[in-house]
């Protein structure tokens, strides 16, 4: 397969599966990107350095880049920042003005790719982004499991596996996925939850959503939240943090571990999946979430 990106490109951003994007923690990353302060109240916000990677490794400058859950508008800002451009749609009233914000700051700070945030859910914006169907490069989101609590008024409520969330992920994509050209991909990150002590396994639920609209998955990697120094990890933690983990602790007789990484999931058009597969050779061993691009030296994007 020969790549359709310039070599400079490949090698700037090479395929991995652990991707290093806790160097800095999250509350620097919105200080660094110069964020308005109402994003940290965004609980569900892809970290800035998360959407920067996604952004870099899937897109090249010029493309458009979609988030169909928006939230606070770290894709897009992130986007716009890269050189691509970027639309974000959101049904939550309270997050519009915070991503419209955002978005105006990156261009204040010398972005000139067009951005929009548009109040609408995934069905009426599909019918309104008619006209781009076939030229976005990527659909990049994350699962947001507290998105009821801000619609419901009760702060820190988190759905169930089986509750809305993933329900809203999978009619997303199903609505968004014919905006993406011939070779775009689409991501979606998942931080992890607990809920009465127990980790959900949402992560899971979000593959099987993505299976369910109809994609492909070629691949899941880890994006980390902890900074990596050597062979080890350092994992920041808010003095909240530590006490509610002390506190659980204490009431289960159990080790708690912080979070270190979002899990991220990666997938295609089930046509572009298919032919992918069909180009590998056939003596290399079929591995889960299949199209290691990483061993062969591929770069996402067109097939040239």
């Amino acid at each position: 397969m020969t790549d359709c990106f310039p070599q400079p490109f490949a090698r700037r951003r090479p395929l991995i599966s652990v991707w290093p994007t806790g160097q800095l923690d999250s509350h620097a990353q919105l200080a660094e990107g110069r964020y308005i302060p109402e994003t940290a109240q965004d609980l569900d916000r892809m970290p800035p350095a998360v959407a920067a990677h996604a952004i870099a490794t899937y897109t090249r400058p010029g493309d458009t880049v979609l988030d169909p859950d928006c939230g606070a508008g770290t894709v897009l800002t992130e986007a716009l920042r890269s050189d691509r451009h970027a639309i974000g749609l959101t049904s939550q009233p309270r997050w519009w003005p915070v991503a419209r914000a955002n978005i105006t700051a990156a261009k204040y700070d010398g972005a000139t790719p067009d951005g929009m945030v548009l109040d609408h859910s995934p069905a009426l914006a599909a019918t309104r982004l008619a006209g781009m169907s076939g030229h976005l490069a990527l659909i990049l989101t994350a699962l947001r499991p507290t998105a009821s609590a801000h619609q419901s008024g009760r702060p820190g409520h988190v759905e169930t596996e089986s509750d809305a969330p993933v329900g809203r992920l999978q009619q997303a994509l199903i609505e968004c996925q014919p905006l993406l050209r011939s070779g775009g991909h689409i991501v979606v990150t998942v931080r992890p939850h607990r809920q009465r002590g127990r980790l959900l396994d949402l992560a899971g639920h979000a593959h099987e959503a993505a299976r369910a609209a109809g994609l492909m998955p070629v691949d899941r990697c880890v994006a980390l939240l902890a900074e990596l120094r050597g062979d080890r990890l350092l994992v920041p933690a808010s003095m909240a943090q530590r006490r509610s983990v002390a506190r659980h602790e204490r009431a289960t007789g159990h080790p708690v571990t912080l979070p270190a990484h979002h899990d991220v999931l990666i997938f295609r058009a089930p046509d572009e999946a298919a032919a992918a597969a069909a180009l590998r050779p056939p003596h290399l061993p079929q591995r889960p979430f299949a199209e290691s691009q990483a061993a062969h030296g591929d770069v996402p994007g067109e097939a040239a």
